[in-house]
This record gives structure tokens, sequence and C-alpha cells, in this order.
């Protein structure tokens, strides 16, 4: 490999894609000269947009998509060099879509005239603060609290960065807010709190709890999050939903059913290894045991989880003395013996190729770390029935967007006390269901991202399932349902 190139294994992906303004001579092949020296760098060439032509030459944008920063620096040095060719500026398309941040508010009504404002505002406004002051219910119809959700995150567990803060955590939560208007039309709000202290992130939330419908917590360490979500379920009386939990577990659950239908295994039956034990690993096992899962080994950085090791936090025991029947003491690797599915929830080189190597027949590897799989999918193609990772450029991405969503859309649509296992197991057979089961297939065996079907299917049964649980305010009702009758002056 040219020491120009990417690295090896690793995809060019449009998250590290930049737009380079070149200057060039209009002669024959000098444009082919930079499309080659891109190439040979093992970027991903894309658009290409003339800017202007004139008697010093031609300008042009070029977009080009690379596997990380320093790859695409070495791919603008290569232009760079030719002969020729000047480079006028590098704009990152990923900063750019960031600039000013990615959300705002925007009011639902014009306030043109004094009616207008009289009514949004004051006075007519204190008629209404009053009406909510006699009957509270009345603020999921008459604010913003029965559509919007907090996003809430202390930044000590941001995708793979860790602890970078909350002002570091912004992005991914904007990003967040984003998705849940997008696909469920829920408005929701990025909160990101300048403390990591328990009893300190429970009176925060406590306290702003009475604006939103529902309290999304997101990337809080464990473990941590294990108690803030409990404290907080006990408290407030409406969901609370840590989607790097949950979500997880719920979209990796609607992989795993489809993915078992396609190689014709049943639950009850198979063996299933789950590599990482944080809380997302945990959440993904209790589901998975929840459907019927019985032959479950759970790993941590010290190998598999036993009654027997003397280092487990109470999480892990309680996980150890449900799992691993057959008391089996060694790395990810030696569990995955005979193996037929392997869930990596934890980071790349976890388990490896050669272990896969040593698993049943028609195995099935969700290898879920981000950016880095646990293990690369080109290594093992030929080696398992089904592949599937976190990333959007192999097939069968395992992404939380399908999930959460719809549950809080659902969770608004009755006005739901709270999140319970019903709704959660529904949600999944509701993803899985989308496709259906004659489309199935080795690299089908969870809906896209972009698949527009899937947070209507998922409001619907997890409305359904918090009926029946009796956690429900109302029964499910169309939107023109909320508009209250006029008040008496």
């Amino acid at each position: 490999m040219s020491s120009l190139q990417a690295p090896a294994g690793l995809q060019p992906s449009a998250s590290y894609s930049f737009t380079m303004r070149i200057e060039l001579r209009q002669v024959p092949g000098a444009f082919a000269a930079v499309a080659n020296a891109i190439g040979q760098a093992g970027a991903m060439l894309g658009a290409i947009d003339l800017v202007r032509v004139d008697q010093r030459g031609a300008t042009r944008d070029v977009t080009v998509a690379c596997v990380d920063a320093e790859h695409g620096q070495r791919v603008v040095n290569a232009v760079k060099a030719l002969e020729g060719v000047t480079v006028s500026s590098v704009s990152d398309r990923t900063f750019l879509m960031h600039k000013g941040g990615k959300i705002e508010i925007v009011g639902k009504v014009a306030i043109k005239t004094r009616d207008d404002l009289s009514m949004a505002y004051t006075p007519g406004v204190a008629r209404v603060s009053s009406a909510i002051h006699d009957d509270p219910d009345s603020a999921w119809t008459l604010t913003i609290k029965g559509n919007t959700i907090a996003v809430v995150s202390d930044g000590t567990a941001v995708l793979g960065l860790g602890n970078i803060g909350p002002e570091a955590a912004m992005p991914v939560m904007e990003g967040k807010a984003m998705l849940f208007k997008e696909l469920a039309g829920v408005d929701a709000f990025p909160l990101c709190l300048n403390t990591t202290d328990v009893d300190e992130i429970v009176r925060i939330v406590e306290g702003v709890a009475p604006t939103f419908g529902g309290i999304n917590l997101e990337d809080i360490a464990a473990p941590r999050c294990f108690e803030i979500e409990r404290r907080l379920k006990e408290s407030l009386d409406i969901p609370v939903f840590h989607d790097d939990q949950h979500g997880t577990a719920v979209v990796v659950l609607a992989a795993l059913l489809n993915a078992l239908k396609v190689v014709g295994k049943h639950a009850e039956d198979v063996h299933v290894v789950m590599v990482g034990a944080g809380a997302a690993g945990l959440a993904c096992a209790k589901i998975i045991l929840e459907n019927g899962v019985r032959d479950l080994i759970v790993c941590d950085i010290g190998g598999t989880l036993h009654p027997g090791r003397t280092d487990l936090t109470p999480e892990l025991a309680a996980m150890a003395a449900r799992t691993n029947q057959r008391g089996l003491v060694g790395s990810p690797d030696d569990a995955l013996k005979g193996a037929d599915v392997v869930i990596g929830v934890s980071g790349p080189g976890a388990f490896t190729a050669a272990g896969v190597r040593t698993m049943a027949s028609d195995a099935i590897v969700f290898a879920m770390a981000n950016p880095t799989p646990e293990v690369q999918p080109e290594e093992i193609w030929d080696d398992v029935a089904i592949m599937a990772t976190g990333r959007s450029d192999y097939p069968n991405q395992i992404n939380n967007v399908l999930a959460f969503p719809g549950i809080f859309r659902g969770a608004l649509d009755v006005r739901s006390r709270g999140i319970d296992e019903a709704m959660k197991l529904a949600a999944a057979h509701a993803i899985s269901s989308v496709i259906p089961e004659s489309d199935l297939g080795p690299e089908y065996i969870i809906p896209s991202v972009f698949n527009r079907a899937v947070a209507p299917a998922v409001a619907e049964a997890v409305a359904k399932a918090a009926i029946e649980s009796g956690i429900a305010r109302r029964d499910r009702a169309p939107r023109q349902a909320d508009v209250p009758e006029a008040f008496a002056p």
C-alpha cells in the first residue's frame, strides 16, 4: 500500500469529506491528473463543479471522501504537488454543516398584528396560564409539552470519544434532536449538563421535567447511567429512556429476529455470545433473554462473566447469575467456539476473525463498534451467514435511529407515564416486521434508516403496548382531538 493511501480495511465516508477549490490550466488531461492523484491516494471522488473559466484557466470545486482527517490532508498534499495545479481553499463539509448549530426554534404562528400579539402573549396568554393552573393536565394540549423531548447528557460517554464534556457533546445531541423531528415529528431539545454528579443530574432533570413529555438520556457513562435512569423513573410520571441502553437493545433484537429467520434457527435453541458489558451490552443481554434466548454468555474486558469472579459490579454480578449456565471461563474467543451468534458492543479487536471461524455453521455476527468494528467484515465474509455492523457503508446497519423516534412518538401519542419492557419488545418486533419475510436475506435483515415506514410502525406498536400495560393516560387518538373547546371567559 502506498503511504498516501487510506488505512487498510476502512472505507471513505462523507463524514470525512471536504471540498477543494482548485485552479488549473485549461488543457487536455489537466483534470485527469487531479482525479488520478485522488484515486491513487485511496479517496473517493465526488461532485465536480465548474466555478469559472477565464484566460488563466479553470476553477473547480472538487468534493472528496476520505477515511479520517489525516487521510484527507494527504489527499490535499497529493493534489498540491501536481504541476500547474493550485489548491486555493479546502472546506470541511462536516464542519460547515455544524456552523451555527444544526437546530433552531421557530414559531408555529405568525405575529403580525396587535391582535396576534395580544393572543400569543399578554394579555390573552394569562387566560391560558390560568386554565393550566386550574387543570395541570391541560399543559399537554396548551403547551409544547405534549410533543417535546429533552435530550439530556453530561458528555461522559459520547460515541467513541468517551468523556469529552457537555460543550463537545452538543453537536451529537443537536443531531439527535434533528432525527426526532425529521423521522417522527417530535420536537426535541439538547440539555448538556456541566456536572457528573448523580444527585445533581437527577435534581436538574426533575426541575425541568414540567416542560417536557419525555426524557431521553444520552451518552452518560456507566454505572452512573443506571442509577440516574432508575431514580428518574421513580420520581417522574413521563417516559425516561436511556437510548444508549434500550435503543441499542431494541434494534439488536429486531435484527436478531430477522437474522434467525434467514438461517432457520430459533431463539430458544441458539448459543449467543455478547461481547461488551457496558450499558448497551447489558441492555442487549436483557432484551434477548426476555425474547427467549436461553444459552447466553456475556463477556467484558476481563473475559466471560461468571459467579466466580470477584471484580464484578452489582449489575455485572446480576447478569453473571442469569447467564453462562455452563460456567465457561476464558476470553471472548474462547466463548465463540460453537456459538451461533456473537453480538459485539465493545471495541475493535474485542474478538477475532480466528475466533469467529470456530463458531457453528450459519453463524451470525453483529460487530457494532463504531467507527471500527470488533472484526473487519472483509476478514470473515466467507465464514459467516450474516454480517451486520453499526456502519452505514456495509449492509445491515444496526442503528438506534430505527428505534428512538418511533418509541417516543408512540409514548407521546398516548401520554405514557413510562416506557416498559413490553413497549421495547413491541418496538423491536415492529422494526423487524417492516421487512416482509419474502424479502429477507443475508444482506437485508434490518430496514434502512431512511425507510419512512419504520417510525410510524414503531409508534403504533409502542402506543398499543402502553395502553395494554396500563401506563397510557389515554387511547391513541387523532391529533385534532387535542384541540380544546373554547374556554369560558
